[in-house]
């Protein structure tokens, strides 16, 4: 039986963490052991199976009024002397300070270590700790797993030729959901209030559908990240008189049950790494019109005008005009959606684990 460590900085409620509470839940069924090393609790987390051992490797009570430097080392301590004490055949880290942490403590301990580069690297990899640390650590990784070719071109040559390409699985709740015979007459996204996401640009596009076609209406569903996206969007609906036709509708526990209601999905991302929403309004077959974004998480997915439409990023007139061609061309949005749809053969929870267990014991 393989022992497996994972690290990352909690299992609150976001697109890695989602992954790895996947995995993990996945991989303690299959008989491995498996132990998520964590930085902190937080808040509102992903359930983990009570066979995965959750250990906490970050600050302890004692360190708090510790100076910044000490606090560093100690992080690093603390994940060194886990690893040594259990001695895990492979650790797996997940995003950009984990994997660091992971790389730098397992040095000297004869643990292969693979990281897991989530993000956008040139929007999240671009500080100078970055052009220092990825020459420097990156090497040493025995694997790495990104989620596009774009990815693995930021870091070295010599672990890209080590690495995988292994998509995000989607849950089994957005597979093979019946679609409505009616779709409402609406455009829906889903994903978090947040900047990088640009749901500003997807509002001044509906704002242009609007004027075409008044009997359309545009929801976004998802909560709030407290980076003050949320009010500009508040803003923007009252500054245009729009509260009857772009309405934000929270978080919800049953997407797979409202997104395929709408006619088009639209996706309006600056950059993401490979997104879970997107995964998910393509597996429950919904046409849809997205930004050709970086890293290339969407152009991985999508072949234009095949299984949906790929527009320039920022670009509002073209999504405005990705939309009203599948409002007036239901055929076209019906067959891509149905296109669409087979991204479940790829992204099966099932198909992903096996990929991930390959890996591993490829590393081992």
């Amino acid at each position: 039986m393989r022992k497996v460590l994972f690290h990352l900085n909690c299992f609150e409620q976001g697109g890695a963490e989602r992954v790895v509470s996947n995995l993990v839940n996945q991989l303690v069924k299959d008989d491995y052991e498996v132990i998520a090393a964590t930085e902190w609790q937080g808040e509102v987390e992903f359930s983990l199976d009570e066979r995965v051992r959750r250990i906490h490797v970050g600050l302890r009570k004692e360190d708090e009024g510790k100076g910044r430097l000490a606090k560093i080392r100690l992080r690093f301590s603390y994940l060194r002397e886990l690893i040594n004490k259990e001695r895990p055949d492979v650790v797996i880290a997940f995003t950009r300070r984990p994997n660091y942490r992971a790389l730098i403590s397992a040095m000297g301990t004869g643990v292969p270590v693979i990281t897991a580069v989530r993000q956008d690297p040139k929007s999240y990899y671009n500080s100078l700790a970055d052009k220092i640390l990825i020459p420097l650590l990156y090497p040493r990784a025995a694997g790495c797993v990104f989620q596009t070719e774009e990815q693995g071109e930021y870091f070295p040559a010599s672990l890209r030729k080590r690495s995988r390409i292994i998509l995000n699985p989607v849950n089994h709740k957005y597979v093979g959901v019946p679609k409505p015979e009616v779709r409402e007459k609406a455009v829906v996204q889903s994903g978090r209030l947040v900047d990088f996401k640009n749901q500003l640009m997807l509002f001044r596009a509906f704002l242009k559908v609007h004027e075409k076609h008044p009997d359309y209406v545009l929801k976004l569903y998802g909560g709030d990240s407290f980076d003050g996206t949320k009010e500009k969007l508040e803003e923007f609906i009252k500054e245009h008189g729009a509260e009857k036709y772009m309405m934000l509708m929270g978080p919800s526990d049953s997407l797979e049950k409202e997104l395929p209601k709408g006619a088009v999905y639209a996706f309006s991302s600056d950059y993401e790494g490979m997104p879970n929403a997107l995964l998910e309004a393509m597996a429950l077959g919904m046409p849809v019109v997205a930004t050709d974004c970086p890293c290339g998480g969407p152009r991985t997915v999508i072949r234009h005008e095949e299984n949906g439409l790929l527009i320039p990023v920022g670009d509002e007139v073209a999504m405005a005009d990705g939309i009203n061609r599948l409002i007036e061309d239901r055929e076209l949005a019906e067959r891509l959606g149905e296109q669409a749809g087979r991204i479940s053969e790829r992204i099966d929870e099932t198909a992903i684990l096996e990929q991930w267990k390959e890996y591993i014991e490829e590393i081992c």
